[in-house]
């Protein structure tokens, strides 16, 4: 199951994490964000151990979209060694995801 990163955990859980980790910026309201949670989910348990996959509720967490200057969800970024090395904005097939996940783990 993807992970919920917040405003309090979002240092130790992925600014701090040796692993690459995907970071999905989204909210209940948003139609696209929905239709790309299922893939979300399914990227988690396939590269479970190897990457850390997880969401932020852009509501519930507005700092960590200020600081990542997210203004479109969903927005998706790929994280390694505490920034920010890869994005993606907008629905997207799931082979876009994997494309990334692949060239930077």
């Amino acid at each position: 199951m993807a992970l919920e990163f917040t405003d309090g955990n979002f240092q130790e859980k992925v600014i701090s994490s040796d692993k690459l980790t995907v970071v999905d910026f989204w909210a209940e309201w948003c139609g696209p964000c929905r239709a790309i949670g299922p893939v979300i989910e399914e990227l988690s348990k396939e590269y479970d151990g190897r990457v850390n996959v997880g969401k932020v509720n852009v509501d519930h967490n507005p700092k960590l979209s200020i600081d990542f200057g997210v203004t479109s969800i969903p927005a998706i970024l790929f994280i390694k060694g505490g920034k920010v090395v890869d994005k993606l904005v907008g629905a997207q097939p799931k082979g876009n995801f994997v494309k990334k996940i692949e060239q930077h783990i």
